[in-house]
């Protein structure tokens, strides 16, 4: 189990957080660093590090509520 406070850099985020269930690859994660609206990072030097409790809450924030259907879920996406 990692640590809430350790550092990973963009490759172990993408994989930590798909062992978590949350699939993201690393170019999904480097466009969102760019774009904007993927979780926060820091920068050692000009590498990006991720704090691994930051990106889990930022990829459970993501999660819609439970539903029990797919209309349920379209309803839901609707809102």
């Amino acid at each position: 189990m990692i640590e809430r406070d350790t550092l990973l850099p963009r490759d172990l985020t993408a994989t930590s957080l798909t062992a978590a269930g949350f699939p993201i690859t690393v170019s999904t994660l480097a466009t969102k660093a760019t774009r904007g609206g993927g979780p926060p990072y820091r920068l050692f030097g000009k590498k990006p590090l991720y704090r691994w409790g930051d990106a889990l809450d930022w990829a459970q924030g993501r999660l819609s509520k439970p539903v029990r259907s797919t209309s349920e879920a379209r309803s839901e996406a609707a809102a």
